[in-house]
């Protein structure tokens, strides 16, 4: 099996799948915030480490304060993994998708398009659950194969929200691999670097233009800053991250 950047990705998504069972999965609307927690402290109930390989150094991860807010800070170098939360959401019900992420630079020979070169300052990565037994034989053998090397199954579908430095924001990037993992491009180039980006997405509305179905509960959030294909050096922020649900309109009353 190819070990290549795809690969990689796909890999990721199997291991964030089985980094805590159902049972222990936070049945709320809301994901533990990082502004909750003093700078330095360990990470706020509900996030674990997560790990791609053994054979594969990992980013660095720690609580630090960004003007009086304590926001996580990511430093990869020639590095992949990541930070997990597990969580049950009905992603009709919840369907915006609030977070805050900054980048200091891009990682200037990262392409997402490319297996070689497929990295990104941060990624947002949202897991849904879903019938196994409905995909391609195709996904079902990748699944089967990434559960034998990882001891983890698979989710059945894997969002990850990314910033790219050439493809436009909207595109969407798939898998080599499997049909089960798709990026979809948050942000792109430097225009926004070195700033605080709010991101609001309609996950619900995101799923069903990618995957081109109805979604499945949300099993899991996750971030992760990786240069493991390119080698290179970044560092990267992120902030709270929210699941809410879309607000009624007003109702205007008519007066007399």
């Amino acid at each position: 099996m190819a070990r290549g950047g795809k690969f990689v990705v796909a890999l990721a998504a199997a291991l964030l799948a089985g980094c805590a069972s159902v049972q222990e999965a936070i049945r709320l609307p809301y994901v533990s915030s990082f502004s909750d927690v003093a700078p330095g402290e360990s990470l706020p109930q509900g996030w674990e480490k997560w790990t791609l390989s053994r054979l594969k150094k990992a980013t660095q991860y720690r609580l630090v304060d960004d003007s009086g807010r304590t926001v996580v800070k990511a430093h990869a170098q020639a590095s992949a993994s990541g930070l997990v939360y597990p969580i049950q959401v009905d992603a009709k019900s919840y369907p915006l998708l609030t977070w805050r992420w900054k980048v200091t630079d891009l990682i200037p020979t990262a392409d997402n398009t490319q297996k070689h070169a497929e990295d990104s300052p941060v990624r947002v990565v949202v897991t849904f659950d879903g019938d196994p037994e409905k995909l391609p034989l195709a996904d079902r053998i990748f699944s089967d194969n990434a559960r034998l090397l990882t001891g983890k199954p698979m989710p059945y579908a894997t969002l990850m929200y990314i910033w790219e430095n050439r493809a436009p924001a909207g595109t969407v990037i798939l898998n080599r691999h499997t049909s089960r993992v798709r990026m979809l491009v948050s942000e792109s180039g430097r225009d926004k670097v070195g700033t605080w980006q709010e991101v609001s997405r309609n996950v619900y509305e995101d799923y069903r233009r990618v995957f081109g179905e109805e979604p499945g509960p949300i099993t899991a959030i996750g971030i992760m800053t990786d240069t493991d294909n390119t080698g290179e050096n970044v560092h990267a922020y992120y902030g709270d991250i929210v699941f809410r649900r879309i607000a009624p309109p007003r109702q205007v009353l008519a007066t007399d």
